[in-house]
């Protein structure tokens, strides 16, 4: 098969590579599209840290060409996305039904193959069905669930104001499920006025862009002063990390969803509020709940083929599997704006 195989960190090719193999309890996917995670970039560019040659992607749809003789209840050329997180299923916490914890688990496309290529091997357990859905949508239900995982342990109120920081794709996704949730009062934050246009099309009632306007002053005019009911961290920046313990009230809640590639170092101020103001803080991981992969993954489909979520509106860029390189040469260099970049084999 054709795939965009990582040689190390920063060198990635579109090469000839051996087709994944199938198992008694295993399908083969055929991939017909692939979105680069915004946790890709960074580990692709930057700081790989897995077995090379290597194959990453793991939010992607297909079609089932192969499966294995223990497999049930799938069929050859079903639409199909997967989770790509393999819990090890023995372990405390897989016995708890906490499956994002697993102290041994595996992942597609980071210590195994994944999907930005032509085939990858997913286990059956792994699988999603996403119906009649377009492939593009079924390659975003992998965020779309993160971003559910999110807001299903934040349990916003009817009349609750909730800040997203960051409207990228996770903050756009959770705000997404914010308005589908019933809530009205939503901020978007974000340094990319493209971005915010793009949240306040989704739902979002305020805009917020830091370098323009004052940030603590723009939320306390919005709240009385009061600060936030809830704060989300879609960024994973240091900065917006910090500003989230700032600009919650007293009493309020703090969900941390992005991935801080760097040390978060907290100023006097931010850290004194998680107990002068008695905030509750939670960070999220992944998407997983029992049975595995959860809930989050089926109301995730449901809410897409029923159009109460609209994904198609997010894609910015679209390259073809041999133009990988040069897909990731855009994102490190920033050449362009871009939103959700999907790989299509």
């Amino acid at each position: 098969m054709k795939a965009g195989v990582l040689f190390k960190t920063g060198d990635i090719r579109y090469v000839d590579f051996e087709n994944p193999i199938c198992d008694d309890d295993s399908v083969i996917v055929n991939v017909k599209a692939c979105g680069v995670c915004g946790s890709d970039s960074p580990r692709i560019l930057n700081h790989w840290k897995y077995p090379v040659p290597a194959i990453a992607g793991h939010e992607f749809s297909g079609v089932i060409v192969e499966i294995g003789k223990n497999v049930k209840g799938f069929e050859i050329n079903e639409r199909v996305t997967a989770a790509p997180f393999i819990p090890c299923y023995e372990c405390h916490y897989c016995k708890s039904g906490e499956y994002s914890m697993c102290d041994n688990y595996g992942m597609i496309g980071a210590k195994t193959f994944g999907a930005f290529a032509e085939y990858v091997k997913v286990p059956v357990k792994n699988l999603v069905k996403i119906f009649d859905m377009d492939f593009e949508d079924g390659a975003m239900i992998e965020p779309l669930a993160v971003a559910a995982h999110a807001i299903i342990g934040t349990e916003p109120k009817l009349g609750d104001i909730v800040a997203v920081m960051g409207s990228g794709i996770i903050g756009q996704l959770t705000i997404s499920w914010l308005k589908m949730a019933g809530i009205t009062n939503i901020i978007a934050v974000d340094i990319s006025d493209e971005k915010l246009e793009m949240s306040k099309k989704i739902g979002a009632k305020y805009c917020i862009n830091p370098l323009k306007e004052d940030l603590i002053k723009s939320i306390n005019d919005i709240t009385g002063n009061l600060g936030v009911d809830i704060s989300m961290e879609c960024a994973g920046s240091k900065i917006t990390e910090e500003q989230c313990l700032i600009i919650t009230r007293k009493k309020g809640k703090v969900s941390y969803i992005g991935i801080a590639h760097s040390d978060v170092l907290l100023g006097e101020t931010a850290f004194e509020g998680i107990f002068r103001k008695e905030l509750t803080i939670k960070g999220y991981f992944n998407s997983y709940s029992a049975p595995f992969p959860g809930k989050e993954w089926t109301m995730s489909v449901d809410s897409v083929r029923s159009g109460n979520i609209v994904l198609k509106n997010l894609v910015s860029h679209k390259y073809k599997l041999k133009d990988i390189k040069e897909a990731f040469e855009m994102i490190g260099a920033k050449k362009e704006e871009y939103n959700k970049v999907l790989i299509m084999p």
